[in-house]
């Protein structure tokens, strides 16, 4: 790695750049690229193997010298003053540091392997938190059809803490794209006869979780070899989306301990 360059202009290329991937959260899908902020994330990045076209750090955090460090791997290293930092950083963090990165290609449908499908979901907290379980619970990809909040966006990276790394992402599907999967698809439902802990469960098969408001939607519930209800002894209507997925996910990880290899 060569010195650092040193940017003190906020209306530097770069910064300019930084700060579209920073406050858009589709800007990705524009630019080919992906801002990942604090050392958490850059970690597991570097743990995936991963390659940074460019690592960003305040002045402050250049003298620290385990974030020099996890800067050391980045083609290129930039320094740039604390407050210009903060113009394009979305952390209260004092590890000012993040990477620049290609955005990952597009992943191809596999056929036979446990996935999950996210029908328009909206909130990047409920997106990243579902992606967190799926990397938790042995899911090998997760397909978003159209409609679904960007995958890569700052605040659903920030959500799934590193899980986009050890996943196969797919995303702006169109529904016919799950003619691919050549598993069943399992949806789970308020209105649903079967409960959960009783159902005989298809290994592996392809959860699919709905809008946090409407649920899957019609046709899609209609290609579901199970419809699936998660019993619920205290009341409640529903389950947020991603407290769902997790019971969901859990309960299909234990099945599989359970039964052995």
């Amino acid at each position: 790695m060569i010195g650092p360059l040193r940017i003190t202009s906020r209306d530097n290329p770069l910064l300019m750049r930084l700060r579209r991937l920073s406050q858009d959260g589709a800007a990705y899908r524009r630019l080919g690229q992906v801002w990942l902020e604090g050392d958490h994330l850059c970690r597991a990045w570097r743990e995936r193997g991963g390659a940074a076209a460019q690592a960003v750090l305040s002045e402050a955090a250049w003298q620290d010298t385990r974030l020099r460090e996890l800067a050391a791997g980045a083609a290129k290293v930039v320094v740039v003053p604390a407050p210009l930092f903060a113009g394009f950083s979305a952390l209260e963090s004092p590890a000012a540091v993040g990477f620049v990165i290609d955005l990952p290609p597009p992943a191809r449908v596999l056929p036979h392997v446990p996935s999950v499908v996210l029908d328009r979901l909206q909130d990047p907290g409920n997106v990243g938190s579902v992606l967190r379980s799926a990397a938790a619970f042995g899911v090998a990809q997760v397909l978003a059809l159209k409609g679904t909040v960007a995958l890569w966006s700052p605040k659903v990276l920030r959500a799934g803490m590193g899980a986009h790394f050890g996943l196969r992402l797919a995303e702006g599907l169109d529904e016919d794209a799950l003619a691919a999967l050549a598993v069943p698809l399992v949806a789970t439902s308020s209105h649903a006869g079967d409960e959960l802990p009783r159902a005989a469960l298809p290994w592996p098969c392809a959860w699919v979780l709905g809008h946090e408001g409407q649920g899957v939607a019609h046709a899609l519930l209609a290609r579901c070899a199970f419809q699936l209800r998660i019993p619920q002894p205290g009341g409640e209507e529903s389950l947020n989306v991603a407290a769902a997925a997790a019971v969901c996910l859990y309960e299909s990880a234990r099945r599989r301990l359970m039964d052995g290899p």
